[in-house]
């Protein structure tokens, strides 16, 4: 499932459509962040299955050279990873096969079967793949690590897998990272004694946390933008980018609407985040602000922390 950090990222994505929109209904911008999330949920999908038309398109090799009289044949006939404990599972899952069904979201297709044959003819020769292939070890964690480390090193940085999800849905293009921390969190999951089940996107608890940050951003929004404007007044006005502006405006309302959030942990999430998704200066520019910002808002009782070791 989704980490805060990504949560956060989320949110601060759909708080920036909502803001470049003329659209004001506020129920309609949480709407419009749910269906997002639930994209988010579809390349999960797409993403956690892919090794099973990655199989298909081996065992076709498979058979094609045995067919075949040409000398490196044998080589091509291993079958160590057409044979992966991991991917069987995933083959026999009753719940990512209904899943598949309900969402019609699968690699069927011409267009996604030459993705795949492309795919699988750029990583046989890799070293990974070779490693799994030359394997004489088929203990269920070794097979389970050999996969892990074909995904992060081959599949999730196939460059013509990103053109693919890019074309397929404008939700995709700032996923796919996130979307792969989840499917390597899905293959260590993996127990070789219980049946394999699809992680959820989040926790209740989360949804809640994103939805209520999202909503009282909004509706704070005008409040937010008079402070941040007050105590940014020394610093050039070109210096308050509009992305600066809204990573502040959520770490403000999280400061204050989130009891149970530790300040430090605000603030350093929102400064992580600024260094992927604003200038490359703004993480110095936002740290000075929000410092101030909730140093005073301490003060006024605007932030009140509970719990050991919250405050500050």
């Amino acid at each position: 499932m989704l980490n805060r950090r990504h949560i956060r990222i989320k949110v601060l994505q759909a708080f920036y459509a909502f803001s470049q929109s003329n659209n004001k209904d506020l129920e309609n911008g949480l709407k419009e962040f749910i269906h997002s999330m639930n994209k988010t949920y579809d390349l999960y999908i797409y993403l956690i299955q892919i090794f099973i038309p990655i199989k298909r398109i081996a065992n076709i090799k498979i058979e094609e050279a045995k067919r075949s009289f040409i000398e490196k044949a044998p080589q091509s006939f291993k079958r160590s990873f057409v044979d992966n404990k991991i991917i069987k599972m995933l083959e026999s899952s009753e719940d990512l096969e209904k899943t598949i069904n309900n969402s019609k979201i699968s690699w069927v297709g011409d267009v996604e079967n030459d993705l795949i044959k492309k795919m699988f003819s750029s990583m046989y020769d890799s070293e990974t793949f070779q490693e799994i292939l030359n394997s004489e070890e088929n203990s269920f964690d070794h097979q389970k690590a050999q996969l892990i480390k074909l995904y992060k090193e081959e599949i999730c940085n196939y460059d013509l897998l990103h053109h693919f999800f890019d074309e397929k849905s404008i939700y995709w293009q700032d996923d796919l990272d996130h979307v792969s921390s989840m499917i390597l969190k899905t293959l260590k999951s993996f127990k070789e004694d219980s049946k394999f089940t699809l992680m959820p996107l989040w926790k209740e608890d989360e949804k809640q946390f994103a939805l209520n940050l999202l909503s009282k951003a909004i509706t704070n929004k005008e409040h937010n933008d008079k402070v941040l404007q007050s105590y940014s007044k020394n610093w050039e006005s070109e210096r308050l980018a509009k992305m600066d502006s809204l990573l502040m405006n959520l770490a403000v309302t999280e400061a204050k609407e989130f009891s149970s959030i530790p300040l430090k942990v605000t603030l350093n999430e929102y400064i992580e985040i600024s260094k992927f998704y604003s200038t490359p200066k703004s993480n110095g520019f936002i740290n000075g602000i929000l410092d101030k910002i909730f140093i005073e808002l301490k003060k006024e009782g605007e932030i009140k922390k509970v719990g050991r070791g919250l405050i500050g």
